[in-house]
């Protein structure tokens, strides 16, 4: 009787991670039960065809809410922009990012970034993998195979396993907290100011 009820309450958690684009953006929602991996769903959201970037930002809002209401994910990883020549791309890159975030946010969603580096790192044990070797990497992870097409949404699913990963180290385990929220991440300033969520 004691060994059935443990089976039924047995953690698990669900992690939706997004790898953000103003042109695709990816993500993966996975299911980790007795710290085992499985996938439930990945995909990329389109936005080339949305001719402003107000209605890319406006899209990207309201298809993660969906994926959240949807797959009722218990936190989100989400990749930082990484830093390029192009000031103008970083900034609606940020931007796409923060929508994403602010998704998260109105459904009371934590969420933890990760660096593209750190994110490859988790995956593959190289900061400097390609798209393809993560791809490979997380097809063994998940013992299944994955669409070669929807690379950014690998990577949605490289940077939840990432998150998985960090947010059960040693080090984290032993404050509660990940590192994220230790600098005091977007799950502290909501719950340090309330007043400034409307």
């Amino acid at each position: 009787m004691v060994k059935q009820m443990n089976e039924l309450v047995a953690p698990e958690k669900i992690i939706l991670g997004v790898d953000p684009g103003t042109q695709v953006m990816g993500y993966g929602v996975i299911l980790v039960r007795n710290q085992e991996i499985s996938l439930i769903q990945y995909g990329v959201i389109k936005l080339n065809k949305y001719t402003t970037h107000e209605l890319k930002l406006k899209k990207i809002f309201e298809r993660m809410c969906q994926l959240i209401d949807e797959y009722l994910p218990d936190e989100m990883a989400i990749e930082d922009p990484f830093y390029g020549k192009n000031a103008q791309s970083m900034l609606k890159l940020g931007r796409a990012q923060g929508v994403a975030m602010a998704a998260a946010l109105s459904r009371n969603i934590p969420i933890v970034e990760y660096s593209p580096k750190k994110v490859k790192q988790s995956v593959t044990g190289n900061g400097n993998a390609s798209k393809e070797q993560v791809a490979y990497m997380l097809e063994n992870i998940l013992k299944m195979p994955l669409n070669r097409e929807f690379m950014d949404a690998t990577d949605g699913i490289a940077i939840a396993i990432c998150h998985q990963y960090h947010a059960n180290s040693p080090a984290s385990l032993g404050t509660g907290k990940t590192k994220k929220d230790k600098k005091g991440g977007w799950g502290a300033f909501v719950s340090e100011n309330p007043d400034r969520l409307k």
